[in-house]
């Protein structure tokens, strides 16, 4: 069977222990992890803005572009609250190149099919092309 690293990333508050029970240690996580679902809550402006820079981070860390992600609104159950528009999400994703979703851990919508989609997204996730590790630890294969 094979085995799927996840990271899931997000500022406080938006719902990532809600949807994984996860605990953060961000850069040995985006060290070893092989997808990243970066949440944000949709009643939450500031949440919005701080995915941003954890994308950069991603990048910065595992040192290349085509890193598989999915960009998450989490909360969607709270539609009357909502802050951040379907619209800014879907451009960001579109900036980024990663599917977009909405989900509510508190209902369950559209959970089970984040997982399967950011599995589907490492699936077909090509490994950087490096003639030379980047240090002694480093074992792509």
């Amino acid at each position: 069977m094979r085995e799927y690293k996840v990271v899931v990333l997000g500022s406080g508050g938006v719902g990532k222990s809600a949807l994984t029970q996860f605990a953060s240690m961000r850069d040995l996580y985006i060290r070893n992890g092989q997808g990243f679902i970066l949440v944000y809550s949709l009643v939450n402006q500031q949440s919005f803005q701080d995915i941003k820079p954890m994308r950069d981070q991603i990048i910065r860390v595992k040192r290349y572009q085509q890193v598989p992600v999915v960009l998450v609104g989490n909360k969607v159950d709270l539609e009357g609250e909502r802050e951040v528009s379907p619209s800014e999400g879907q451009a960001l994703a579109e900036d980024w190149g990663c599917p977009f979703m909405e989900t509510s851990a508190k209902s369950k919508t559209m959970v089970d099919e984040l997982f399967t989609e950011i599995v589907r997204q490492m699936d077909f996730s090509p490994l950087p092309d490096r003639s030379e590790a980047c240090c002694a630890t480093c074992n792509l294969q």
